[in-house]
Order: structure tokens, then sequence, then C-alpha cells
């Protein structure tokens, strides 16, 4: 039974090192980054919230995003068999893994959609977003140079911006309610199969196809970040923006939210428990550094989101100093940051055509580069379960338009009138933090106590030829799995039902059909452990009995089932 893992088995691998830093860098430094993190920071204490953020990157980011790219690395298969290789009793773990990047991917591309839609708009001589003058407008859109008002979905003095119009009433064409589902926006469904085609054939020939065009959308990510970063920096009130970004607030340390909010933020923009990783690093060479490259990846994703703060923010500082209103009533989250409040403060600027083109441009090739990896993480998978079926030439591709057009379908009733609602239902429940922290407390546990910390330890040695400090084993043992587990309580306490625009309650089937996506994100492992104990040999009270004394007294034994 002291079994070690091996990398003996191996698909097609990266054809050189940086391609593979540059996908998984394109991967974690997604949307999230951009729309996610400046606004957490400056709504929990500014730079204070850099404590509580730089304290779940230590104990649970950083370990696990080694802990799952060491796995693929070693074992050389995805996230769906290499935990039953593992512990035959923790393999549901992978079909979790799975079902949380299924969800993810079939919901991402809906802002690729809406990406591409503002992106051909911008190319036009107005911008739409701009002018109240369009067939979409109401009595109430009051254009920036005729009156004061701030765009956070909300009416200010009976005026709406045209931007909040154009998003509502042009792109959304948005219903009532999640059942009034109403028509397809079929501009919008075009912008999707747009969207899908490029996913499709930038993957299609697995990761020698993707490793090349990282080279291209990573590089120029970083290009338009900057280009947009040195703009926001010229721009009057721009300092204020950024003060108002950092200005500490130390009180809010008491907050427990704060400290919620930034274990989500972990877990969200460093794609973890998604089984992405850890397809990834399954096509390395066995004798990769992936220690190194752990702390490089995660420098560079925390780095990305915290020079995005001041992209953001020096533009929003700009927006209040043009319409003599506080910061906070401009600041936004989310898709209303980038698809309202960005484009009605570029604007104002002076040729605002060219920079709304930039920023769209990066928004497309982020959500793009976070899309592959999903989508890929699926196929490597698919290849994985069926390797012999996917041998053949032509199979995997197959598969793969097969999924592109399924993707499509499903996400069809998204980009209807009342699809938006559909869109928050899946992304706050199915690809939520409290779904991640359960994967991850399962993760931690399979390899900090059932495979053995010290034993992993033992194989990462043997791969990258040293052993990091003991700091990540006490966290996969100790500190991870009960910070997870800790959290993971809390954000059920805690727990707010879903309002869109924090005005609109969602029917109670609605909220059912939300716990039901929820749930079967993670009842695979439990399922898996019980379909496990049942076909093994003996009484259940006697494997539960045998199985609770291995954990308590032998942690470091592999639990391989007799069946």
């Amino acid at each position: 039974h002291d079994r070690q893992l091996t990398g003996t088995w191996c698909k097609n691998q990266w054809a050189k090192k940086a391609e593979y830093f540059l996908s998984v860098a394109g991967g974690i430094v997604g949307l999230g980054n951009v729309w996610r993190f400046p606004y957490l920071c400056y709504k929990n204490g500014g730079g204070v919230f850099l404590v509580p953020y730089l304290f779940f990157l230590m104990t649970c980011g950083v370990p696990l995003f080694l802990l799952e790219t060491a796995l693929g690395q070693c074992i050389s298969k995805s996230g769906i068999i290499c935990w039953e290789d593992v512990c035959p009793f923790f393999g549901g773990i992978g079909y979790a893994n799975e079902i949380v990047s299924f969800y993810s991917s079939i919901s991402y591309i809906i802002i690729l959609a809406w990406a591409f839609f503002y992106l051909f708009h911008s190319l036009s001589q107005e911008l739409p977003w701009a002018i109240c003058s369009n067939t979409w407008n109401t009595a109430s859109c009051k254009e920036f140079n005729k009156t004061k008002l701030f765009t956070n979905w909300t009416k200010v003095d009976n005026a709406t911006s045209p931007a909040l119009e154009f998003w509502d009433r042009r792109v959304l064409n948005i219903s009532r309610g999640i059942d009034k589902l109403g028509s397809v926006n079929w501009e919008m469904a075009l912008c999707l199969l747009l969207a899908w085609i490029i996913c499709y054939f930038c993957i299609w020939k697995g990761v020698k196809s993707a490793g090349k065009v990282v080279y291209f959308t990573v590089s120029f990510i970083y290009i338009m970040l900057i280009i947009l970063l040195v703009r926001g920096l010229t721009l009057p009130g721009a300092k204020d923006g950024i003060i108002y970004y950092l200005y500490p607030e130390p009180s809010r340390l008491a907050d427990p939210q704060v400290w919620m909010e930034a274990g989500t933020q972990i877990f969200f923009s460093y794609t973890l428990c998604l089984g992405v990783l850890t397809a990834l690093s399954s096509c390395n060479k066995y004798s990769n550094d992936c220690y190194r490259d752990c702390v490089y990846l995660c420098l560079l994703n925390s780095g990305t989101s915290f020079l995005a703060g001041f992209t953001v923010f020096s533009t929003l500082g700009f927006m209040a100093y043009e319409q003599g209103v506080p910061i906070d009533e401009v600041a936004e989250s989310g898709p209303g940051l980038i698809f309202i409040v960005y484009p009605h403060a570029i604007s104002m600027m002076p040729v605002p055509q060219l920079w709304t083109f930039c920023l769209f441009i990066m928004v497309i090739l982020l959500g793009l580069d976070t899309q592959f990896l999903g989508v890929e993480n699926i196929m490597i998978a698919a290849k994985d379960m069926f390797p012999h079926y996917f041998q053949k030439e032509g199979r995997l591709q197959a598969f793969l338009l097969v999924f592109s057009i399924f993707g499509f379908l499903v996400g069809l009733p998204m980009v209807a009138e009342g699809g938006i609602y559909i869109f928050q239902l899946i992304d706050y429940y199915a690809c939520s933090g409290t779904c991640l922290l359960f994967i991850a407390s399962f993760q931690c546990i399979c390899i900090g106590w059932v495979y053995g910390a010290d034993r992993f330890y033992d194989n990462m040695e043997d791969m990258i030829g040293y052993r990091p400090g003991p700091f990540i084993k006490y966290c996969w043992t100790f500190f991870t799995p009960v910070i997870c587990i800790g959290t993971f309580i809390f954000s059920l306490v805690d727990y707010t039902p879903l309002k869109y625009n924090n005005t609109y309650e969602y029917p109670e089937w609605g909220y059912a059909l939300g716990w039901l996506i929820s749930l079967s994100s993670i009842i695979p492992m439990p399922l898996w452990m019980l379909f496990k104990l049942l076909r093994a040999k003996g009484t259940l009270c006697e494997m539960c009995h045998f199985y609770l004394f291995i954990y308590l007294f032998f942690p470091a034994v592999p639990l391989t089932l007799p069946i």
C-alpha cells in the first residue's frame, strides 16, 4: 500500500515552457482582476483590504495552486482521473471540478458576446452609449453635457445615462423577470457564435495550438492595460480616484464580511478547484520546476489585480471630477463597471472611439484566455476518461465541435430578454466561492491526510530536485482545510439570496434552481464515497469503522477499497 505517484503516462506536452506559463497566466488573469478586485479593495477599507487578501493568498491561494499544479504534473493526468489515482475514495473531487468548470465555460462566454457587441459599436462615428437620440432611448435619458448624473444602475433625479439605457434596453433588452424569458436577441446570438468559433479554432489542436495563441493574447492584454493606465493617470481627477482606491480604513478589519470577500476573491481569481490547473500542468515535463512557476504566477496574478485598480480608479476619478459627484457614486463592480460606468467615462475623453476599442479588445482577450482554459480542461478530461476512443485522428476535434455547438445552444437563453437573470443565477450559485471552498477542503484532506503531505513532498522532490519549505505542507494539513471549512460555514450562515440589481427578487423556484445547480457542483464527492463504500466488501458499518480508524491513526495510508 506504500504507493507512490509517478508521471508515467502523458499526452501532448507543451512545446515550450513559455507556452505553459503564458497559458496559465492568461487563464488566471481574467476579468475578475479588472472588475472585481479594485471594487472590493475600495469597498472594504482601501489598502487595509490587502491584509485579509494576503492572508488568504498565503494560507489558501498559493498552497492550493501548488497542490493542483504539482499533482497534475506528477501523475500526468487531468483532475477527473488523478484524484482517483491518489485515493479511489476521493475520486469524486475530479467530477466536481469538471462540473464547476462546465458551468463556468457556458456562462463566462456570455460576457465575451457582450464585449464583441460593444466592440463593433465602438467603430461607429458616434458612440451609441454617449447620446440619447437612439431609438431605444427614453424621455428620461440625459446626456452628460446637459445634466449631472451618475450611473450606478439606478435613476437619479428621474434621469438615466445613455450608457445605462444602452446596456438595459439595447444589449440586454431586459424583461421584468426570469419567468418572462422573451425572445432571443439575434445580434447578441451572432456575437455568442463568433466567440465559440474563435474558441474552437484556437484550441482545436489541443495545447499545441492554444500554446501559440497565448503568445499574442497575454502580451496584448498587458499592452492594453498599460495604455489605459497611462491614459487614466493623465486625466484630471485621477489622483483623487487613486487615493479613494487605496485610502486605508483599519476599522474594516473587524468586519467578518471583509475577510469573507477576500477569501472568495482568491478562489475566484486563481481558478482554483476547477481542475484547470491540474489539466494544464499534466502536459508539463515531469522535471519542470512547478514550485517556482507557482510563485511567479501568483505574484503576476495578484500584481495584475493591484495594477488594474490604478487603471480603473484613475478613470473613475476623472468621471467623478467631470460630473462633480463623489467617487462612491460612480464606483461599480462586475458587468456594471465594464459595460456601463467605464464606457460612460471613456465617452467624456477626446477620441473616445479609440479608447473604447482598446478597452473592449482587452476585455475580449482577458475573457478568451480564461475561456480557453475552461474548455481545454474539459477536452483533456474527456481524453483521459476515454483514451482509446480518442486515439483515432479527428475524434477529439469532433468532440470539441459538438461541445461548442452544445455550449452555444445552452447559451442562447442567456442572450434572450430575460437571459441576464439566468446568467446571474449560474454565476452566483454554480461558480461561487461557497462551492469552491467545499471542494478545496476535500482536496486538502485527500493530499494532506489520506495520501500524506510528507509523501507528496517526496514526489515533489523527485520532480523538481528539492523540497519546498514546510509552511506549504502545514497549510495542506491544517491551515487551509480549517480556513476553508470555517469560511464555508460562515458563507452559509451569512447567506444572502441573490437579487438582480439589488432590487429584483427571484421567484422561489428560481432560488430552488440555484441551489440545485450549486448542489450539483459538490454532491459528486459524497456520492462517490457512498458508491465506493457500497461496492466494498463487508457491511457498511464495518467499512465506516475501518476508514474512521485509518483516518484517525494512520492518516498517510492511501485508502484503496477492496472492490
